[in-house]
């Protein structure tokens, strides 16, 4: 007997329509007794694609990279898709649905998941030519073909979609502002100390924010393309004019053809998503629940569940969501969690705020101080995971709840909560509504590691921003179950880096042979060869391309330098502390004119020069070297810089003499290989301008010594410096960094910054300074030996190089031939050297020229 087939027609394929054909076919898997005939409608010209990270297509994101499926992946599943199909027509009583062009489809189950569109306030002039709207990728087109002929552009709105909108600006170059008629930015989801903080750090990035501004018109503009006027009587003028002001519910079909409506728009559903009309669904921004509009994802993922499940006999409701979030905006972290604004009755909040650091941070709790109920965080979400589950599932406060968000200081206890404290019903990832119950149920149906939890619950491939919650859980219950988190470098070594470096250490192994052949098996791997490498190098300081050690570097450590995107390389020599003489700068400038070298002046106060073939390195080290430069270590996993400012010798605020310490100690360093690179900053004053806070070491002068932070981390994943010991004289300062890094090199993972080692540190910062400062395990002479031994050992690699003949050989393009690689094409841009773009290349080709030469880019126009 044939199955019954209910035809489901989804009317909208955005994220959430996306998401219930994956639920509606993955059912139609397991019951084969139903067959579930899907036909999905897109308005757009295009299938699904990722809105939540809309702006990374200014940063070089393609619209197949923010795809969220493919024709091919749909009819796989049996789902039959139009493009270009906006629905104009539903006959309710015949159950048919018409499209634009004409096409019918009936249906059993219609899904409405028409989404929102951008509200675009009623201002006069609001339709001219370069007046935007940021919400589809047609409109990153319109906006990318805009920019190319403005200079200035404004986002109308600063809330969360209008800061996103303004990062997309931004990373299309032009001069951004923002404008909004509220007080301050962001002002459903952060209070007014959280608003303040973020426009601060908003405009310290570049973008101009203008809050309380109502524009009354857009007219022409004397010095750009358009002037927005005031109702205050100020003006500001613009090219470009980008709506991001709201969302409304795309409600206009389900409105003419007479479902049921909210007073404000959205289209009325139930706790199962279905309409007035028992056969129709409305999920995502276009369903009003219980009065409500859900904007994020989450919840529209949540109401396709709901009607996927009501359709195929099961018992999932909606019974609302959590609107909380955590998001990086512009790479200003910001996080909001429940009545953020302290609004139901009885409340009481706690605040901590560090504005030199830029971090503000803010918890709401009941009268009696025992549940949560709300949480601001701005410039520092680290918290944000223990927050959300204290909210989420009412875990009783601790005894202080302001330990919650205040620095972990010395021996003060962190309020962070272990995957045990958390309860089955805990939501570890809200994009899927996975919980810890459901993560322990699928171990319970088979999973045994974090992939496999992964593949059968979805946890963490929506967002990501649950990664570590969820590690943390599923370790926590493999250990549970008796099953060994395995630390395993590879499949080639059953062993940790840990294990791997006393191995070398103790049992003096200097060959990666010989370690594989007493410790491993195989012939090793991308992964443990660079690792042996590094371990090596760190314990022995051996040269790295030495017969033994050279097959186990990466591209960047083999040539000694850093790759870029066109095959060349980068030449970065060492300039300690910043400080370099005229006739070391002539050099840079001599050596970059006669190779015709693009030069930066970098963050880190060295000057890189970029665009050398492969054959070119050794004679441009030949002169730097000449000149008494050494090798900046830019291609290694090891100190790069130590940035200072010009301390007590120059400035009237400087108490020490951060340039001479900087140099010292970055002399001290330079040749320590580490699992990681590792950055230094060293500050004059408590002023801070060299940065310290934000390194793997910081240093910042007092009146009495120096002050000596560790761990912080100013890149992907930021981490403000924790306070390791106070007050220090030069040679106690100088023993606890070479105890530091020592105990870090020495117990640190595989590719694991002193960010990420510290928190997971079994003890912490507490458990460090006990380690290096008390000498609780003993191991202070040996690590100070360890590094004394770095630094007796020291060598520039490049001079290594250019001295020996056998390591000047492999600075060839062609193994066989001194010739250069000819397809290495240039293109002059503000009087500099980039590389051209796959686009210039096919121009250039189309034109007939060579392509060995270094194009105006005038001539590409």
């Amino acid at each position: 007997m044939s199955a019954n087939t209910i035809s489901i027609v989804v009317v909208g394929n955005g994220m959430v329509g996306h998401h219930f054909v994956e639920q509606i076919t993955n059912h139609d898997k397991t019951d084969s007794s139903i067959n579930y005939k899907v036909t999905v409608l897109s308005a757009e010209p295009r299938l699904a694609y990722d809105r939540v990270h809309l702006s990374e297509y200014f940063s070089g994101k393609t619209a197949d990279d923010l795809a969220l499926t493919t024709p091919e992946q749909y009819q796989a599943l049996g789902v039959d898709f139009h493009l270009d199909a906006a629905v104009v027509d539903i006959d309710k009583q015949a159950k048919v649905v018409k499209t634009q062009s004409g096409q019918s489809f009936t249906y059993d189950k219609l899904i409405m998941a028409t989404g929102s569109y951008p509200f675009v306030p009623p201002i006069e002039g609001n339709d001219q030519p370069h007046c935007l709207v940021y919400r589809t990728i047609e409109d990153l087109e319109d906006i990318s073909t805009s920019a190319k002929v403005s200079k200035t552009g404004v986002v109308v709105g600063g809330g969360l979609l209008g800061l996103e909108a303004a990062n997309a600006l931004r990373e299309a170059g032009l001069e951004t502002h923002v404008v909004e008629f509220a007080p301050q930015l962001m002002a459903v989801q952060v209070d007014t100390g959280g608003g303040r903080l973020l426009k601060d750090k908003i405009e310290s990035l570049g973008v101009q924010v203008h809050t309380q501004k109502a524009t009354q018109r857009i007219e022409a503009g004397q010095t750009s393309r358009y002037r927005m006027c005031f109702a205050d009587g100020e003006f500001l003028e613009t090219d470009m004019i980008l709506f991001s002001a709201g969302i409304r519910p795309q409600d206009t079909l389900a409105r003419q053809y007479e479902l049921n409506i909210g007073e404000r728009g959205g289209i009325v559903v139930d706790n199962h998503c279905v309409t007035s009309d028992p056969d129709i669904y409305a999920i995502g921004e276009c369903a009003l629940w219980n009065n409500f509009i859900f904007g994020l994802v989450a919840p529209g993922y949540t109401m396709a569940r709901a009607a996927a499940s009501h359709i195929t006999g099961g018992d999932v409701e909606f019974l609302g969501a959590d609107m909380s979030t955590k998001l990086k905006l512009m790479g200003v972290e910001v996080g909001s969690i429940g009545d953020a604004h302290a609004r139901i009755p009885g409340a009481q909040t706690y605040i901590y705020e560090n504005q030199p650091d830029g971090v503000y941070k803010k918890i709401v709790v009941n009268q009696e101080q025992s549940v949560l109920l709300g949480a601001v965080l701005v410039g520092d979400t680290s918290d944000y995971d223990t927050l959300l589950q204290y909210a989420l599932n009412g875990i009783d406060l601790p005894e202080n709840p302001e330990s919650l968000i205040l620095p972990v200081t010395g021996d003060a206890p962190s309020g962070g909560l272990g995957a045990d404290a958390l309860p089955d019903t805990a939501t570890i990832c809200s994009c899927h509504n996975v919980s810890k119950g459901d993560i322990i149920a699928a171990f319970d149906g088979g999973a045994c590691d974090l992939s496999g939890v992964k593949s059968c619950t979805k946890a963490s491939t929506g967002c990501g921003g649950c990664s570590a919650l969820l590690k943390t859980v599923v370790d926590s219950e493999l250990g549970k179950r008796g099953v060994e988190v395995k630390k395993d470098i590879c499949e080639h070594f059953a062993y940790s880096r840990q294990e791997l470096y006393h191995m070398v250490k103790v049992g003096k192994i200097k060959t990666f042979d010989d370690l594989i052949a007493k410790h491993g098996h195989g012939l090793g791997c991308e992964i443990c060869k660079p690792a042996v490498g590094s371990i090596m190098a760190s314990v022995w300081n051996d040269f790295v391309l030495e017969k033994p050690h050279v097959a186990l570097q990466d591209t960047n450590d083999t040539y000694l330098g850093n790759m870029q995107k066109n095959g060349t390389y980068s030449v970065v020599p060492r300039i300690a502390g910043g400080e370099i003489t005229p006739d070391k700068l002539i050099v840079l400038g001599q050596v970059a004119k006669k190779y015709n070298l693009y030069t930066k002046v970098t963050g880190g106060q060295r000057i890189d020069l970029f665009g050398a073939r492969v054959e070119q390195l050794p004679p441009i080290w030949e002169a730097l070297i000449a000149a008494g430069f050494e090798t900046g270590h830019a291609y290694a996993k090891s100190l790069r810089t130590v940035k200072s400012c010009v301390g007590s010798t120059w400035c009237r605020y400087g108490v020490q003499d951060s340039v001479g310490q900087a140099i010292d100690l970055e002399n001290r360093y330079k040749g320590l290989r580490a699992p990681h690179k590792i950055k230094f900053g060293v500050s004059g004053c408590t002023r801070e301008c060299a940065e310290a806070q934000s390194k793997d070491i910081g240093v910042i002068a007092t009146e009495n010594g120096w002050n000596l932070y560790v761990c912080g981390n100013g890149g992907m994943k930021p981490r403000h410096a924790d306070l390791f010991a106070t007050d220090l004289d030069d040679a106690t300062l100088v023993k606890y960094i070479d105890r530091v890094l020592m105990f870090y090199v020495a117990t640190a993972d595989r590719l694991q910054r002193t960010s990420v080692w510290l928190e997971n540190l079994e003890g912490g910062l507490a458990y460090l300074q006990d380690v290096v400062i008390n000498d609780s395990l003993g191991l202070g002479d040996e690590l100070e030996q360890q590094m004394q031994h770095i630094t007796d050992t020291y060598q520039c690699e490049w001079k290594t190089a250019i001295e020996d003949e056998s390591s000047r050989k492999r600075f060839r393009q062609f193994v066989n031939s001194d010739e250069s690689d000819k397809n290495v094409v240039f293109v002059q841009e503000r009087a500099q050297i980039r590389p051209a773009t796959e686009a210039e290349l096919e121009t250039l080709v189309k034109s007939g020229k060579g392509t060995e030469q270094i194009i105006d880019i005038v001539e590409l126009a």
